[in-house]
């Protein structure tokens, strides 16, 4: 081990191992009794996460080469929506204007490209394109999810009548999956008609005697609308178009069946979470392994209006749990950029600082790993302590003494000062359960001392 001078100036970038880039991995190894949801198994036939991960990145090949050339041009002047910029990407790319423009379309809707003001930043999704199949297949629900959008609707069409056709289209996308084969245009025109009008019954739309609802597209107008919805979702890449006919593609086959288990999570989430408070919410989902648990926020936020989710799940980051604050960020994670000025606006409070300068430094583009370099040597000291308080709360013995273990920086003396001096309320709580723990009798010494010292204001 290496030791550092007292008066050693401590640069914000320098790289810090007093906090692991996962440190709520620990908190959330602290509870011991896990109840997983076993994982829904996707129909039959459908290809491997890794083929379908393949799929889709052919889908928005063109949106990641258009992506990355963005990313190294870094001037938020140079982004392809402006003319010189999109012709300058189209000639290095060898594509066209409208190429350039479509695929940059793409890469915003799929999380490729974020934009932050009037600047275009790399996104997290670009960063973890060619390693991480979730991150792709996230990637590309978020463009199929976006279909609309890639599309332009027919201009002779009323804005009612499109949005009824787009909020019908679930039901047509619905059958297509549980045809699993080729379905005749007309039975989809069919059931389009059927569900416009189930849509309109059910939003009492009456009309007054002598008048016509504006917003009903008539009957000889839907096929119209239904060609845009197959050819707009046939760019996306989730269904082919034959002779007279619509198949889903097995990523589109498989979106909707995520589609449809992501409904039965909102439905009847695994521990009834929907209900319940953040805080009830969060501490069901600490027994959970992080993919159900992110099922679990989403289901929780989709049954909620965003400012007041967000707000409920800083509240309860304000509190005295350290396992709940970290869930909190998690969370937060999930919901994205409409939580960033909130977020941006909790970084005064010492206790949420550090989480928060996470946050954002991977809402940024920050790879995970990498995103600790953000916190100064007192931030990382902070979160370290307020893990071990949640590892202290929630854990066993083992756990708490890994967690030391891994924290150890130069020498242990010169971490207790760290600890000590960082001012953390469970600061005596977390070396007295430290020094409990740990069999190196020496070293529980030194912890316990430590521990009196803060307990007493002694130096």
């Amino acid at each position: 081990m290496t030791s550092r001078k007292p008066d050693e100036p401590l640069a914000r970038n320098s790289r810090l191992r007093l906090v692991r880039p996962r440190a709520l991995a620990t908190a959330r190894r602290a509870v011991t009794t896990r109840r997983t949801r076993p994982a829904p198994r996707p129909p039959e036939g459908t290809p491997p996460r890794a083929e379908l991960a393949g799929q889709a990145r052919a889908v928005l090949a063109d949106a990641v080469r258009i992506a990355r050339w963005a990313a190294v041009e870094r001037n938020a002047e140079t982004a392809p929506p402006d003319v010189d910029a999109g012709e300058r990407a189209a000639a290095a790319l060898g594509l066209t204007p409208a190429q350039v423009r479509a695929g940059w379309d793409r890469a915003r809707l799929a999380g490729l490209v974020e934009l932050h003001g009037d600047t275009a930043r790399p996104g997290w999704r670009l960063h973890a394109w060619d390693r991480d199949d979730s991150a792709v297949l996230r990637g590309w629900v978020a463009l199929f999810d976006a279909w609309s959008l890639v599309h332009p609707a027919p201009r002779d069409v009323v804005p009612g009548a499109v949005a009824e056709v787009v909020e019908a289209v679930p039901q047509v996308l619905s059958l297509l999956q549980l045809s699993a084969g080729p379905v005749p245009v007309p039975t989809l025109l069919d059931l389009l008609g059927q569900r416009v009008e189930e849509l309109r019954e059910e939003r009492c739309e009456v009309p007054a005697p002598g008048t016509a609802v504006e917003t009903a597209p008539a009957a000889e107008g839907l096929p119209a609308l239904l060609d845009w919805a197959l050819e707009g979702l046939a760019a996306v890449g989730a269904l082919t178009l034959g002779t007279g006919q619509a198949t889903l593609t097995p990523l589109g086959n498989w979106a909707v069946w995520v589609k449809l288990e992501q409904i039965c999570v909102a439905a009847q989430s695994p521990a009834g979470n929907i209900e319940q408070s953040a805080e009830d919410m969060l501490r069901g989902c600490a027994r959970l392994t992080p993919g159900p648990a992110r099922d679990e926020y989403r289901a929780w936020l989709a049954a909620r209006t965003l400012s007041s989710a967000v707000g409920e799940l800083l509240a309860v980051a304000r509190g005295e749990d350290a396992l709940l604050r970290g869930l909190a960020f998690e969370a937060l994670r999930v919901v994205g950029a409409p939580a960033e000025p909130e977020v941006r606006a909790v970084l005064a409070e010492p206790s949420l600082r550090p989480y928060a300068l996470l946050w954002l430094a991977e809402y940024e583009g920050a790879d995970p790993d990498d995103a600790p370099e953000v916190l100064t040597r007192e931030e990382a000291t902070w979160l370290w302590v307020d893990t071990a308080a949640a590892v202290a709360d929630h854990g066993e013995s083992a756990l708490l003494v890994r967690h030391l273990d891994s924290a150890v920086q130069g020498t242990v003396p010169a971490l207790l000062d760290a600890v000590r001096a960082v001012g953390h309320p469970r600061t005596v709580q977390v070396l007295v359960a430290l020094a409990a723990a740990h069999p190196d009798p020496a070293l529980a010494k030194a912890v316990r001392r430590a521990a009196f010292q803060v307990h007493t204001g002694g130096a």
